[in-house]
């Protein structure tokens, strides 16, 4: 073998373990968005099933108000939807944009049911209305914790697709930006 082929093989080499190399780190910063995703799932889900119940409690005693407590229902079942598809890939970018629209939609509904329920103090100290409504005031909290934790990480994942000479095997891949909550 000549020194030109030997070096040609080296350069080879060095290019395979470097794609490789470039590859899992890309799949380890989709995994850390695939676990902070787990947790805004489950503040979610949490949420979601306190609106439910809350908007079930209250469907009596506020019959007059039940336009606010379907369109909590409505708001409720949107971001369920939205967050079962982005729960499916959590890198897409229009599954997450899905979602924000959704969490808009559900905290305009949660802050009017909220409210409502603030003038009727009678309806406020039962203990499964009171519960239901503190988890869903609470949730929010949560939830921009899980979101924050769900945006670095895929931020991270974004500096690093962007990067030179890793964005010259984004295609390749088929890797795209991941989505902010």
């Amino acid at each position: 073998m000549s020194a030109l082929q030997i070096a040609v093989l080296a350069l080879a080499a060095v290019l395979v373990f470097w794609m490789v190399g470039a590859y899992n780190r890309l799949m380890a910063l989709r995994t850390a968005i695939g676990t902070a995703w787990q947790q805004v799932a489950e503040a979610l889900a949490r949420r979601g099933e306190a609106a439910q119940a809350l908007a079930q409690a209250l469907r009596e005693p506020m019959a007059g108000e039940a336009k606010a407590l379907d369109a909590l229902l409505a708001a409720e079942a949107q971001v369920r939807e939205a967050a079962a598809a982005l729960g499916a890939r959590p890198v897409r970018l229009e599954a997450a944009l899905v979602l924000v629209k959704g969490e808009a939609a559900m905290g305009a509904a949660a802050s009017r049911v909220l409210a409502l329920l603030e003038q009727h103090p009678l309806l406020k100290v039962e203990p499964a209305i009171a519960e239901q409504a503190v988890v869903l005031a609470d949730g929010g909290s949560r939830l921009a914790f899980a979101r924050q934790r769900f945006n670095e990480a895929g931020a991270a994942y974004d500096e690093a697709i962007a990067e030179f000479p890793t964005r010259l095997l984004v295609p390749l891949y088929r890797f795209g930006p991941a989505g902010r909550l």
